[in-house]
């Protein structure tokens, strides 16, 4: 069974403002070098281009770290939101 992608954004007009997002949780001024910016300061040698010897827990840590504050921000949002609305 062929693993599925995904990394897929699932509304395509949404990836200018994913962008945003993940240069704002990371404090990055660039979207396109914010996982070489978070792996510098983990401390994990990735560059650009092919990464194949980096292990799979230290390619975890940086797409944990990037991810993980965008889920935070975007729950975030969704609180005060709903907080509005009430």
């Amino acid at each position: 069974m062929a693993k599925k992608n995904r990394n897929k954004i699932l509304v395509p007009e949404a990836k200018q403002e994913l962008d945003l997002l993940k240069a704002k949780v990371t404090g990055s001024s660039n979207p396109e070098v914010t996982a070489l910016e978070v792996a510098k300061e983990l401390g994990i040698p990735l560059k650009e281009g092919y990464n194949g010897k980096l292990t799979s827990f230290e390619a975890g840590k940086v797409g944990g770290k990037i991810g993980g504050s965008m889920v935070k921000e975007l729950i975030k949002m969704a609180q005060e939101s709903l907080k509005k609305e009430q």
